[in-house]
């Protein structure tokens, strides 16, 4: 491609509401336009990228045996139905009706559509196991999408789905599918860590993110110092401190006057936060619950919302609270009547606690659980932190930042039992299908590649993601002969299979230098009066400091050996 005829421009500086790195440069490298918040269109050269990208993942899908399809964007709301999701999906489907004013959906994710195509068409045992994938568009409507293609509306995903008759196959497809991500992720030059991670809207029993450790990531990862355990904030687990047990002593009730928290209660009382039982409320669709949790922790709420079967909580207000007739600030699961309680289990981890007593101004001393109060739902609901002890036991835990660039779940038949996707056995006895489902983010991909290949002149991008692989500028184009030397060298490029972008404009050779380390091609070369005088022709590579001056016969052989020294191959 000649730059005089390549569409887009580049900008010096990024707009104002661009907020990170990647967002930066791909805007400054005329890679992407945005249409609206988190809506944007390809240019060329970020087209180019993408299709880089979507051949990799096609490559290494078919490589694990899975199977390309295509599912519609656009489907009856009659299918989310089925599953329970079209009320409770997060953030909520985008949704219009056809002129047959039939509900229809734009399709966030395609669960529902794949465990139709199964239902449809498996029968037996012996139709088992496949898996089938597509690299379709689809919608969420965040309500903050941001970090221009890390968080976006519209996107393109590669989403995959397997099925199996059994858990050995279910878990022999999701092993199946983590080789294939493993390899997308090393092809496209980024360093990930697998950590377990929540199921969030998707569902299943089990699920891990494949996540680029950066500090510019929205994502927080705790990991083990001595072990590699690895977990989303979301899902991370810890051992919780364990007291020895004490003589429960006789419930006090005390003043405390403005007392409303629990620092200010221990710090009044002498004693450690692990020695109090806090109190939290939370509005659940039309209720108002309790959640007791010790005062060293703080609640978890996507573990909240799992103990809960999926309901979104959300913390209630303090009108609220009192409209439910309790006290905020002086609350306690002590006399609960009409609420229901939720208790973490580290409340079982300690005894004598001191709790609000129910009463403005007052707390009380010895509360006890089971005997003072009683839990409808008990379980693990605090979050990790940093410092805090690795579930395994070995080590304590780290705070990473990162980017999720793949998901992956075990859905088991979460989907194929609410939708009656099942097949016979030998026996002719029936079973529902197991799911396991995986998903990459294409541009985000792509987004999370520059995160962490950058440097403060633009892009750093692998060979096998680069809009191309060669940046050839020519400098004196006046000059008859360096212009046609720059085309003969052109022509050669190109017949060696390179992908070749030819700055042929008419503009200082400072920009042109500019716009090849902002569009991060991972070899420069130039043809120039100097560099002919020099001897041939400057090669560089985008990760090296220095040039060098190869004779032109040369320059095919060290354009392959600067792409394998710059590991980009």
């Amino acid at each position: 491609m000649r730059s005089t005829n390549l569409f887009g421009k580049t900008l010096r500086q990024a707009p104002a509401d661009a907020e990170n790195i990647s967002h930066k440069l791909l805007i400054r490298a005329g890679f992407i336009q945005q249409i609206a918040a988190g809506i944007f269109s390809l240019q060329p050269l970020g087209s180019r990228s993408i299709t880089k990208i979507r051949n990799i993942i096609r490559e290494e899908m078919d490589r694990a045996g899975a199977q390309e399809i295509n599912m519609p964007v656009i489907q009856p709301r009659d299918l989310w139905e089925e599953s329970g999701r079209a009320d409770t999906f997060v953030p909520p489907l985008a949704r219009f009706q056809d002129r047959r004013e039939r509900d229809m959906v734009i399709a966030p994710t395609h669960e529902e559509t794949a465990t139709a195509m199964a239902r449809a068409g498996v029968t037996s045992y012996r139709d088992l196991p496949f898996t089938i994938y597509q690299i379709q568009t689809k919608f969420r409507d965040e309500t903050r999408p941001r970090g221009g293609l890390l968080r976006v509306r519209e996107f393109e995903m590669k989403d995959a789905y397997s099925f199996d008759a059994d858990e050995h196959g279910m878990d022999r497809s999701f092993q199946s599918m983590v080789g294939a991500y493993k390899r997308i992720f090393n092809r496209c030059g980024l360093d990930v860590v697998m950590v377990d991670a929540d199921s969030g809207g998707i569902g299943g029993k089990d699920s891990n993110e494949f996540v680029l450790l950066t500090d510019s990531g929205e994502d927080r990862i705790l990991m083990s110092t001595d072990s590699d355990y690895a977990a989303n904030v979301e899902k991370a687990e810890f051992i919780k401190k364990s007291f020895p047990p004490e003589e429960h002593g006789v419930v006090e009730e005390f003043a405390t006057p403005g007392l409303k928290t629990i620092e200010a209660l221990a710090k009044q009382e002498g004693v450690s936060r692990s020695k109090t039982a806090k109190a939290v409320f939370y509005r659940v669709e039309d209720e108002i619950v309790i959640v007791t949790i010790r005062g060293d922790y703080d609640v978890n709420e996507t573990k909240l919302r799992n103990l809960l079967g999926g309901s979104e909580p959300r913390l209630a207000t303090g009108e609220e609270v009192k409209a439910a007739g309790w006290v905020p600030g002086s609350a306690s699961a002590v006399g609960l009547k009409g609420i229901r309680s939720i208790v973490d289990d580290s409340i079982t981890m300690g005894s004598n606690y001191l709790a609000g007593a129910n009463k403005e101004g007052f707390h009380l001393r010895n509360v006890n659980f089971g005997r003072d109060f009683k839990a409808d739902i008990l379980g693990d609901i605090a979050e990790a932190k940093k410092g805090y002890l690795s579930p395994d036991g070995k080590g304590k835990l780290v705070v990473k930042r990162g980017i999720e660039v793949g998901h992956v779940f075990k859905l088991g038949n979460v989907y194929s039992s609410k939708m009656g996707a099942h097949y016979t056995d030998d026996d002719g006895q029936r079973h529902e299908i197991l799911m396991g489902c995986y998903g990459i983010g294409v541009g985000r991909l792509l987004a999370a590649a520059i995160e962490s290949n950058h440097d403060d002149f633009g892009m750093i991008l692998p060979q096998a993601i680069a809009p191309y692989d060669v940046y050839l500028a020519a400098l004196n184009l006046d000059d008859d002969y360096i212009s046609n030397r720059a085309d003969l060298l052109y022509e050669s490029l190109l017949d060696a299979g390179y992908d070749v972008l030819f700055d042929d404009r008419d503009v200082p050779p400072g920009v042109k230098f500019k716009d090849a380390d902002l569009f991060g091609i991972p070899t420069r070369v130039v043809i120039s009066s100097r560099s002919l005088d020099s001897g041939g022709v400057e090669i560089k590579g985008r990760r090296n400091k220095d040039a060098e001056i190869v004779v032109q016969s040369d320059v095919l052989s060290a354009v392959g050996n600067l792409l394998d020294q710059n590991g980009c191959n």
